[in-house]
């Protein structure tokens, strides 16, 4: 079967219309790359109980290519599946609860700050939010129809993750209020009522975008005149009057920086993946622990494990220090896994001196960049690479992804 033909860009001005679904894969929508079949799990905050890592890692060796993708949304993704598995991953997915509706599997994109709870910082403990609005999510029949980039965001306070570009964003403020963003608005909602004012901002989304007519699929995409925002939460009857009867200004706190590699208080640590990618004994060392958190920087938190286990893992070849050259370092896919990819990226990538991050694109798609200030590295045809749009040779990398990633940002 052909692949799907993309939607033409939109003249300047003029709205995006999408003509079909959104094709993005899932655990059950496999998606046929050059390296065989890719699945994408939807992991709500990232979290994965311990009995999920064996499994997932298990899945990876016995079905893949025995690495583990970890995405900018801190989802996971399985590469070099063969045609036909999908009969097996499915069960074992959902044997382990990593499936919890087949309908909904692949609108479940929850990112949650990953050290909520665990170091001591932020207004709130998000993670919980994220276990409450997956429940939601999954439970409404009307929300299958979001699309597969649909993105909740949510936000203890410390700016972690409000950068992240969400449709829909919670910030918590204080233990007992938080802001719901949407649509270049934002509006004051109990923090027990935070997960359901999500769902119905999102409830809102779907119904200006049937209005519309254009298919859109992110808030972005809705046209002039027909856009949803944070106050129309107040219009969803399952909603409590008085959830959000006031506007607050939109601007999210500044975003804040992600949480380094290291200790994460007295009984959990983060570790980075080498290019964001895990092999499946680097995911099972990290047990044994409460919990794992996939993070949207390509790593994990480590929930009730001791600290003191970080030089182990560095000995497994994970990134465990902030000084790391390699720390903030991701790259796409690239040859010979994507057959637009004009080069093999991640073995051509070098980390450079520690500093912004950096993130090697075999086209210009850029799939899984980072969100904010970064280094853009781009193969060019014939060779070669664009650091920042300049051109390098190859053998010239190294020492152009040192200036670039710490070079002031005015001078860049």
């Amino acid at each position: 079967m052909p692949p799907p033909v993309p939607s033409p860009t939109p003249a300047p001005g003029a709205p995006r219309v999408r003509e079909r679904g959104d094709a993005c894969p899932g655990a059950l929508r496999l998606h046929a790359a050059d390296d065989g079949n890719l699945a994408r799990l939807r992991l709500p905050a990232g979290r994965l109980t311990a009995r999920q890592v064996e499994v997932l890692a298990d899945a990876a060796e016995a079905l893949g290519d025995g690495r583990i993708s970890v995405t900018s949304r801190g989802n996971a993704e399985l590469r070099g599946l063969a045609d036909g598995c999908g009969a097996e991953l499915a069960p074992l997915l959902a044997e382990a609860g990593l499936l919890p509706s087949p309908t909904h599997e692949r609108v479940r994109n929850i990112v949650a700050s990953p050290a909520s709870g665990l170091d001591g910082l932020g207004a709130a403990d998000v993670q919980l939010w994220a276990r409450e609005l997956d429940e939601r999510l999954c439970a409404a029949p009307w929300a299958a129809g979001l699309s597969g980039r649909f993105l909740f965001v949510l936000d203890d306070g410390r700016g972690d993750v409000t950068g992240l570009g969400g449709d829909v964003t919670l910030v918590a403020v204080d233990p007992r209020t938080a802001h719901l963003h949407m649509g270049g608005r934002a509006v004051r909602v109990a923090a027990a009522d935070a997960p359901r004012a999500a769902l119905a901002a999102a409830r809102a989304f779907l119904s200006a975008a049937r209005a519309a007519g254009t298919g859109a699929w992110r808030v972005r995409e809705l046209p002039e005149g027909h856009g949803a925002d944070a106050r129309d939460v107040r219009d969803i009857r399952d909603v409590r009057e008085a959830l959000a009867a006031e506007e607050v200004p939109d601007p999210a706190p500044p975003q804040g920086p992600p949480p380094a590699p290291g200790p994460l208080g007295p009984a959990a640590l983060h570790v980075l993946a080498p290019l964001g990618r895990l092999t499946a004994a680097q995911l099972r060392a990290l047990l044994p622990a409460d919990e794992v958190r996939l993070t949207p920087w390509r790593g994990a938190v480590v929930a009730g494990t001791d600290p003191a286990r970080l030089p182990a893992l560095e000995a497994h070849g994970l990134i465990t220090r902030p000084d790391s050259p390699w720390a903030g370092v991701s790259a796409c896919t690239g040859r010979p896994g994507c057959a637009k990819s004009l080069a093999d990226v991640r073995a051509d990538a070098v980390p450079g001196r520690p500093g912004l991050p950096v993130h090697y694109s075999g086209c210009e798609r850029r799939c899984g960049h980072p969100h904010g200030d970064w280094v853009d590295v781009l193969a060019a045809p014939g060779g070669g690479y664009l650091v920042d749009g300049a051109p390098v040779p190859r053998t010239g990398l190294a020492p152009a992804v040192t200036t670039a990633r710490t070079a002031p940002r005015t001078t860049r």
